[in-house]
């Protein structure tokens, strides 16, 4: 038997101190957790009309065997529609798994349906406003759905960037319940995310028209499943891979192939395994510091979406666990970087899972000491299961094991040869307040900004400058009033294309704001998540135009270059009342007032329900 590296010391410190902070919230959580969990099965418990309502659309042989024979119940919590291309193939999952629950003795029922929004369809768009406080809302809509009470264990169908922390927060609140979830895989490989960009950046310039970018946009976005690009989406695959919550390798299966359903039906014998028994691991349980951890070690070892800085801070304080932007600095110090995948690298996720993909990543930081490996998993076996591919032999689902060294070291590599010896991301302190910055994909000599302020309020304002050539120079773009308490903290992947045009004509570019990018945001630098937010009266607010700006990603600052008496007698600029009325109204956004006025901080995982 190999023996178990010795965990990373770095790692262990940060775990310990996480461990230590959140003791208070924590124990309270998990009593929570055992109080529930400890009831009478919610068909004995309740009242004989309260059973009745619950069951009376089941077939008659379900409602014996769930009614009279005590058998389990699984709750299906499903994100399907059919805008959204990774959830398109969830249509036909519900099926699939009431079938296996009757192979299997039990029975299982679609609880309720979350909302589940495309950012593609909504990026640059009013509509895009209502995108981060989506993940709340799917939160509540889980925990509508399983506010039904009659089950012993969920199934949750998402993949997308909002609907995978959505649910994982609903189903934390749910503690005391086994949950798996259920991934739908990425779409085909399209055109080359390269020439993709190409075109976008073309078009920015004016060299194409919108019929040529029409064709290479759907040239990339063409069928069923998660679009093929490491932003938020798939990031949300890997880390549930590293927190133990798929069946093992699930994450990147196609929807067409038959180890797909195959995958789909195993995850009803999983939520099975983990019942009330010997064998017992409610989510809550499960999801405990280490496993938290693990998540965010994943995230910078695969170079992942920047969004999970404020998601996973969110989904660890519905756990009772308190993680800040400093425990990620600390990890990504010590994490390499073993993945490359666009934006980080040229590869699309089905280039990574080919090359080996989570599993590959996953046994790498497990040899050498940089993930826990003392963790439950919904798997049983634990995390050294997930360092493995499932395969279909004959109809019958195994899993074998990956080469030593990597199928395509482009995409993938070991901890000895890495791409960069520390992680993809990095905190920024300074004058102008705290912010991240995503690196894997910044070229080394635009690690270092420093050039004069252009704000803007607005993004469609900075898109009219550079139409009108006002940014031809070396610059720092300021995009403020963008964050949770303003607008919903909506993602600006709109300004990528413009920003790379520059950055290509030899200018020094770098962007700063207190909003979001996309999980794909690329290469040019961006200081993200500035907090506090102007709105609530941060140092953001007091930049002008014209003042130096110095985004240092080497030594992790972010200052105004401006003396100290100028800068503290400034008063801090206000958003104009037609901008903040036309931020608050159309498209729903007053029906998300509410959650803008009480959101948390960005790294306090803007979350709302607090």
């Amino acid at each position: 038997m190999d023996l178990q590296p010795a965990l990373n010391p770095v790692i262990s410190q940060v775990t310990d101190r996480i461990r230590r902070r959140s003791l208070p919230l924590r124990s309270a959580y998990l009593g929570r957790v055992d109080r529930m969990a400890a009831r009478t099965r919610g068909a004995d418990r309740m009242g004989c009309a309260n059973v009745a309502h619950a069951f009376a659309a089941l077939p008659r042989d379900d409602k014996f065997r769930v009614v009279a024979e005590r058998a389990p119940n699984l709750a299906i919590v499903t994100a399907y529609n059919d805008m959204l291309s990774a959830h398109q193939p969830y249509e036909l999952f519900p099926a699939q798994i009431r079938d296996e629950a009757r192979r299997r003795g039990a029975t299982a029922q679609v609880a309720g349906g979350v909302p589940a929004m495309c950012d593609g369809v909504t990026q640059g768009q009013p509509g895009m406003e209502l995108s981060l406080f989506s993940r709340d809302a799917i939160a509540m809509g889980t925990a509508i759905a399983l506010s039904h009470d009659v089950f012993d264990a969920a199934l949750l169908l998402g993949v997308c960037d909002k609907i995978v922390p959505g649910l994982l927060i609903g189903a934390l609140h749910f503690g005391h319940l086994p949950c798996v979830f259920v991934p739908a895989g990425p779409m085909s490989t399209g055109i080359s995310n390269t020439e993709k960009s190409k075109v976008r950046e073309k078009y920015a310039q004016g060299l194409v028209g919108r019929a040529e970018l029409l064709d290479s946009e759907s040239a990339a976005y063409h069928g069923p499943g998660t679009c093929t690009f490491y932003g938020t989406a798939n990031s949300n695959q890997m880390l549930l891979e590293a927190m133990g919550l798929h069946v093992p390798g699930a994450a990147f299966i196609h929807p067409h192939d038959g180890l797909r359903e195959a995958l789909t039906r195993e995850a009803v014998g999983t939520a099975l395994s983990l019942l009330p028994g010997p064998g017992f691991m409610p989510i809550g349980r499960l999801v405990d510091e280490r496993v938290i951890v693990n998540a965010m070690i994943a995230l910078l070892a695969t170079g992942g979406s920047t969004n999970h800085l404020i998601h996973w801070v969110a989904v660890a304080r519905a756990a009772g666990i308190g993680i800040d932007w400093s425990d990620f600095a600390e990890l990504s110090a010590v994490v390499p970087l073993l993945a490359r995948v666009y934006p980080n690298g040229s590869a699309d996720v089905n280039q990574f899972q080919a090359a080996g993909g989570p599993g590959f990543v996953l046994r790498e930081l497990l040899q050498n000491g940089l993930l826990h490996a003392d963790v439950a998993t919904v798997a049983s076996g634990g995390l050294r299961r997930y360092g493995s591919v499932p395969v279909l032999d004959a109809g019958a689902l195994s899993w074998r094991e990956l080469p030593a060294v990597p199928i395509d070291d482009s995409v993938v590599r070991t901890t000895a040869v890495p791409f960069s010896a520390s992680g993809g991301l990095r905190l920024l302190t300074g004058n102008l307040g705290r912010s991240v910055i995503k690196v894997s994909a910044v070229p080394d000599d635009s690690h270092v900004i420093q050039a004069p302020a252009r704000v803007f309020h607005q993004q469609d304002d900075l898109h009219r400058a550079f139409e009108a050539g006002e940014l031809d120079h070396d610059v720092v773009v300021v995009v403020r009033f963008q964050g949770p308490n303003a607008n919903g903290m909506p993602e600006l992947h709109k300004l990528t294309p413009p920003l790379a045009v520059l950055q290509g004509r030899g200018l020094r570019v770098a962007l700063v704001t207190d909003g979001r990018m996309s999980g794909a945001s690329g290469k040019v630098p961006a200081a993200i998540h500035v907090s506090p937010e102007a709105l609530s009266g941060g140092p953001l607010a007091r930049v002008r135009d014209g003042d130096l700006i110095r985004l240092d990603a080497v030594a992790g600052t972010l200052d105004a270059l401006v003396d100290a008496q100028t800068w503290a007698s400034r008063e801090p600029a206000v958003l104009d009342p037609a901008q903040a009325d036309d931020n608050g109204h159309g498209l729903g956004r007053e029906l998300f007032a509410g959650l803008r006025r009480n959101a948390s901080s960005a790294e306090e995982g803007a979350v709302s329900w607090l």
